[in-house]
């Protein structure tokens, strides 16, 4: 798959059910709709483009084999990640008047954004594919994925499935993660496939145990 078209699929995945989505949900029940959008997208516009950066740095440095074999085992955790779910804080949720809505918005999703699922599955995009499309796409996606849960949830009165959603891209991330683990390890010995395994049987009881 192209490399804008992947990004741009994988990101708006891995923002349903994430907490910059819910953070998304409550301002745009604060704020202007689109004002709200406009801070999304340069907010992860910003920090994408970071992102996007060490996947590429560390992709030019690594073998192709490792790469994707690593890659599948990320996107099997947040396949994990993504079935768990996230929630808000109520620091999160609040709505403050103190700066300009677009500030506040801007602000608050490049700081949830850091170290967020969807910045880490924009590294791991970018570790074997191009800089530029893995940037632009994991960027509209993420802004497509919040617009999406905010238009659905001003519609619904925010009764969204939210758990069959959740399901829903959680498989999709399984099964992309254990092609990818394939295409990338099927010549390793059997030792670090156990390794790696084990590694996402552990991270896997983490997540299901916390949700």
């Amino acid at each position: 798959m192209d490399a804008f078209w992947l990004s741009l699929v994988m990101i708006f995945l891995a923002e349903l059910g994430d907490k910059t989505q819910l953070v998304a949900l409550t301002l745009a029940t604060c704020y202007n709709t689109k004002t709200v959008l406009w801070g999304i997208f340069w907010a992860t516009l910003a920090v994408h483009v970071f992102s996007a950066g060490i996947g590429w740095f560390l992709g030019a440095r690594l073998p192709a084999d490792w790469i994707g074999f690593i890659a599948g085992i990320a996107f099997v955790i947040f396949g994990f990640w993504t079935l768990r779910g996230d929630h808000l804080e109520d620091e999160d949720a609040s709505c403050k008047r103190t700066i300009h809505p677009f500030w506040l918005v801007f602000t608050t999703f490049f700081m949830a954004e850091l170290g967020d699922k969807t910045m880490l599955s924009t590294i791991t995009l970018a570790t074997n594919n191009p800089f530029l499309p893995v940037w632009i796409g994991s960027t509209i996606g993420m802004v497509l994925s919040d617009g999406l849960a905010i238009v659905a949830g001003k519609m619904l009165g925010k009764k969204l499935p939210e758990k069959t959603i959740q399901i829903g891209a959680a498989i999709i991330f399984f099964l992309f993660g254990a092609f990818s683990m394939y295409q990338g390890g099927a010549a390793f010995p059997i030792a670090v496939w156990g390794v790696a395994l084990a590694v996402i049987a552990a991270v896997g009881f983490f997540f299901l145990r916390r949700s």
